[in-house]
């Protein structure tokens, strides 16, 4: 078995990342407290959260998502602890730089929780 062990990969002028192309791993992601004052906790490819009511906010994405609303999103919120998780949704597809995300209690209504987040795993425009 072979091993690569490098703490930076760059691109071949050497004065960047590497692009992610025609690979499955996550183009966009954000981790974010959805209480009080919203606040991205950490993420890749998110420039912000704006609060837009109990439950709903929308999130900000450096580089859009493709056209193609054929990927994955992944959403999930819940407030830590043993309380259980919500189930979250997207209200429209992320093809723009933002989009919604949507908090809902097992009961059907809106909420805020403490710890939400969002992965998508698709192309970018």
């Amino acid at each position: 078995m072979s091993e690569i062990r490098a703490t930076t990969i760059s691109d071949a002028a050497g004065t960047g990342p590497i692009a992610l192309t025609g690979q499955s791993a996550a183009k966009a992601w954000a981790n974010w407290n959805g209480t009080g004052t919203m606040a991205i906790r950490d993420s890749y490819n998110v420039s912000g959260v704006t609060d837009q009511g109990t439950g709903n906010a929308t999130i900000s994405l450096s580089s859009a998502m493709s056209s193609s609303t054929n990927y994955a999103l992944l959403a999930m919120s819940g407030n830590g602890g043993t309380n259980p998780g919500d189930a979250s949704s997207s209200s429209n597809p992320y093809t723009s730089s933002s989009g919604w995300h949507e908090t809902v209690d097992w009961s059907g209504g809106n909420v805020d929780r403490g710890y939400c987040i969002l992965v998508f795993h698709g192309d970018l425009a």
